[in-house]
């Protein structure tokens, strides 16, 4: 997501917002970018991740929009409860996890299930 307001062609890093905490990105933290600009940070999809992929919950009531691949859903997801207009889908949860996971400029890593509790 981008900061309202904010200048298409001088876009700033803190421009730049998760879509499902709305945190201000400052280049110190992982995010994820999904289609048309939207972004999820890692503190996000660790939650995410947890509790759908691990837990096997669902707290997006289908049919639902994922925020990051923007198609219409029934399958599990994620609804932030800080912003639950953001709801991302099983499919992204793992493709972005994924992702994160193999990046080397971060030391994010895929949760466990012993560690989900």
């Amino acid at each position: 997501m981008h900061r309202p307001g904010a200048d298409p062609a001088n876009m700033q890093i803190s421009d730049f917002l998760c879509d499902f905490s709305g945190r201000e990105w400052d280049g110190a933290f992982p995010m994820v970018e999904g289609h048309q600009g939207s972004l999820i940070s890692g503190d996000c999809l660790t939650v995410a991740y947890t509790e759908v992929v691990l837990q096997g919950a669902s707290s997006a009531e289908p049919p639902y929009r994922c925020t990051m691949c923007l198609e219409e859903k029934e399958d599990p997801g994620w609804q932030s409860p800080a912003r639950p207009e953001a709801m991302i889908c099983k499919r992204c949860i793992k493709q972005s996890a994924g992702r994160l996971h193999k990046d080397q400029d971060w030391e994010w890593r895929k949760p466990e299930a012993d560690a989900a509790g």
